[in-house]
This record gives C-alpha cells, sequence and structure tokens, in this order.
C-alpha cells in the first residue's frame, strides 16, 4: 500500500527540480524544516536521503553547521520517511524522542539517511527506532541520531 505521501513524491520526482518543489511542499506542511533549506533526495518504504547546504544561516560560532540545523535534518529524514513507510489507514506515529552523537566538525554540506528494514509488522504502541546517518561532502560519519517515533494504531 502506498502512503499519499509517497504518491506525491513519486510524481513530483520527475518533473524538473522535482525533488527541490518536493521538498518545498514538506517544509510547507512542517514550517520549522524550512530554516535549514532540505532538499529530499530519496523516497521509498524504508528509506529518506536529504541534504542541506552549509551557509551561514546555519552555523555555529566556529563556521561549521550548527547541531540543531544537524538535528533539524535527521528529524526531516526520519519523519518524511515513516510518513512514507508506515501504512496510513491502520497507523499513525510521533516522533518521541531523539538520542544523538556529533562525531565530527560539519565543515561542508551535509547529507542524511534514514533507514529501517522491511518487512516488519506494525504494531500497536511500539517505540520504532529510526536510525540516521549524517555524512559530509567528503562522506565522513559527521553525526549520528537514534529518533524514537512512537507508532499506534489508529
Amino acid at each position: 500500500m502506498t502512503t499519499p505521501l509517497l504518491k506525491i513524491y513519486k510524481k513530483m520526482k520527475w518533473l524538473p527540480f522535482g525533488n527541490w518543489l518536493f521538498s518545498k511542499a514538506v517544509c510547507r506542511k512542517a514550517p520549522y524544516f524550512g530554516s535549514i533549506k532540505p532538499t529530499i533526495t530519496q523516497l521509498e518504504p524504508g528509506v529518506c536521503m536529504a541534504t542541506i547546504p552549509k551557509r551561514k544561516a546555519v552555523f555555529n560560532h566556529i563556521g561549521t553547521i550548527h547541531a540543531i540545523a544537524q538535528c533539524n535534518l535527521a528529524e526531516l529524514c526520519a519523519g518524511v520517511m515513516v510518513d512514507a513507510t508506515v501504512p496510513y489507514k491502520t497507523h499513525r506515529w510521533i516522533p518521541k524522542g531523539m538520542t544523538v552523537q556529533y562525531l565530527k566538525k560539519a565543515e561542508t554540506d551535509i547529507s542524511a539517511e534514514a533507514k529501517i528494514t522491511l518487512p516488519r509488522q506494525w504494531l500497536d504502541k511500539e517505540d520504532l527506532i529510526v536510525p540516521v546517518e549524517v555524512f559530509d561532502a567528503h562522506g565522513t560519519k559527521v553525526f549520528h541520531a537514534d529518533i524514537n517515533m512512537y507508532v499506534t494504531k489508529r
């Protein structure tokens, strides 16, 4: 069963600037994510990848990408992936918590990947831990998050 969000992504990704347009639509629905200017580059059940550019608006005092901007990117990837994966007719979800590790300075554009193993059985009142890896432009892992998504039956 394809979720509404995944249907929209599949239609838009083929358009010129489709990933950018889709990302703008997601940020319109959840405006806070717009502050990091993300581009969702891949979305399928169990996987979401996105990037953000290194720019002054997301810098910290030492000129690297701020820790909270990295948290926002991780939460965006996890949330979009879960929304595209959880069977929307029978279940719903909400973020419950996040544990993060700052591994290296993020000195370039960064990309994130949220990924879970499928297929899986969806339960009621389940804590789904979504791992998110964030890499710099050189492929070095700079950040890791485990995001707890609370999944319940409707």
